[in-house]
This record gives structure tokens, sequence and C-alpha cells, in this order.
């Protein structure tokens, strides 16, 4: 009895997964991205970049969709802060309020912890602006028609710009000039280049993760025509949906969590 129902739940399987790629064959026919791309963009965003001039014979463009959807997730971390603090009550917190506190909390012992209290403090907000910033961004590419900053590189560069040129300013205040020391002994050259990877490898890494995860969406948004019509592209997508707000989670914790790491490394005084 017991092998008869196992026998019944392969078939379905193979069944399912036969249909699916019967139906995925079909619709891959004529499937390309700048078509979805193009059929996603209600706001008519321009698709080119905006050129704003020349500088020393380099011009000078920026991407429309990355200028305009920071300014959208600075205005979403703004609004979700003030109503997380509005009516904030130490006797009874508010859900929101408690997530915050849980989020502000963490990364004070992350920081804390790594750096200590004293060169910890000033940076404290930094930290927990990274984290809940670069969140905000990269779940904002998960909404129909809208894109992540995160999945611009120039975005994510910006980001780590900030980080390496932090790294540098700690480690003088609190080591003088024997910070550069390490250059030349005990091998020389050698952590001059693993410094300047470590913004580039920030950079690269959520950069390449959220715009994976944008291809991947925009895939599956296309390749299950009906499913994305009658749905809003949902059904086709739920499971990579989930997998995406796991993802953008992981990759703000880890550009905050290394970004403490690379300054409290420059500013220790055994370093």
């Amino acid at each position: 009895m017991q092998e008869r129902k196992r026998a019944k739940r392969s078939w379905l399987l193979w069944a399912l997964l036969g249909f699916v790629l019967v139906t995925a064959a079909g619709c891959a026919e004529d499937f390309s991205l700048e078509k979805i791309h193009h059929d996603l963009n209600v706001w008519h965003i321009p698709h080119g970049p905006w050129h704003l001039g020349t500088i020393a014979g380099f011009p000078v463009d920026v991407n429309p969709s990355t200028i305009i959807f920071t300014w959208v997730a600075m205005l979403l971390t703004l609004l979700i802060a003030l109503a997380a603090v509005r009516g904030a009550d130490v006797r009874r917190p508010t859900k929101m309020q408690a997530l915050f506190e849980i989020m502000l909390e963490s990364f004070r012992g992350l920081v804390y912890d790594s750096m200590g209290e004293k060169k910890g403090r000033p940076l404290y907000y930094l930290f927990v602006t990274f984290f809940y910033f670069i969140l905000i961004c990269n779940l904002l590419g998960l909404v129909p028609t809208c894109v992540a900053p995160t999945a611009d590189l120039n975005t994510t560069l910006g980001l780590a710009v900030i980080t390496f040129v932090l790294m540098y300013v700690w480690g003088l205040r609190f080591k003088g000039p024997k910070l550069f020391l390490h250059y030349i002994y005990p091998i020389p050259l050698l952590p001059i280049i693993e410094d300047l990877a470590k913004p580039v490898t920030l950079a690269f890494r959520l950069y390449g993760n959220m715009y994976g995860k944008e291809v991947m969406l925009l895939a599956l948004l296309g390749l299950i025509r009906g499913a994305a019509e009658w749905c809003g592209g949902f059904t086709a997508s739920v499971i990579w949906l989930a997998f995406g707000v796991f993802v953008s989670f992981i990759q703000a914790f880890v550009f905050a969590v290394l970004s403490i790491a690379y300054i409290s490394l420059a500013s220790a005084e055994d370093h």
C-alpha cells in the first residue's frame, strides 16, 4: 500500500515537472529581458542614461532609474522610521518600535564588541543606516515595476567608498602615522592590494547578488506568460520572491558587518 502511494506521488511530481518544462520551453521562444523591462516600465522612465555634460573630456552620465528609485528608497527609509517612532512608548511598545529596538540593540552589540565603545559610538548609527537603507533598496527591487538601486554598480561603489575612506579616517585618528607601517613591514605592498580589494569586493558582492536577483525575477516573469498576466507575475515567481527577501536581508547585513570589521581592523592598536 505504501509503495503504491510513493509511486503515485512520484508520478505526480514527474508530471508537474514535465508540465513546467514544456510550458517554459513554449514561452521562452520569444523571451527577451529587454522586452520584459519595457513591459514593466509603467513609469515611462527613460532606458538610456541622462547626459549631464563632460568633465575633463569624460562624459558624465547617470542612470535615471537608479536616481529616481534611490530617492524613493530614501523617502521610504524616512517614512518607515517616522512611523516606528511615532507614538513610541517604553511601557507599551508597538510592533514596529520593538523591531527597530531589536535592530539598534543588535548593531550596538556588534559595533561595541568589535571596536569598543569609544571607537564605535560615533559610527554606530552609520552602520545601522547602512543596513537599514541597503535593505530598503534591496527589497524595492522585489516590487513589480520598481528597480533596486543596489542593482547598479555605481550605488554599491559609492557606499563602499564611504567605508574605504572611514578606514583611513578612523585609523589615523586612533593610530596616527603608525597606520601606514603595515604597508612596509613585514610584507611590503601586499597590504595595499588587500586594502584596495576591500571596497571592490564590498561593492561587487552586493551588486552581483542584487543584479542577479533582478535578472532571475524578470526571467521568471517572462517565462510563464499566462501566470504573469493573470497574477501580476507573482504566481510564476513566488518562490524566488521569498528567496529574494532572504537574500536582501543577508546582503544588507553582510555589507554592514564587513564595514564594521574593516574599520575595526584599521583602527586596532595591534594591526
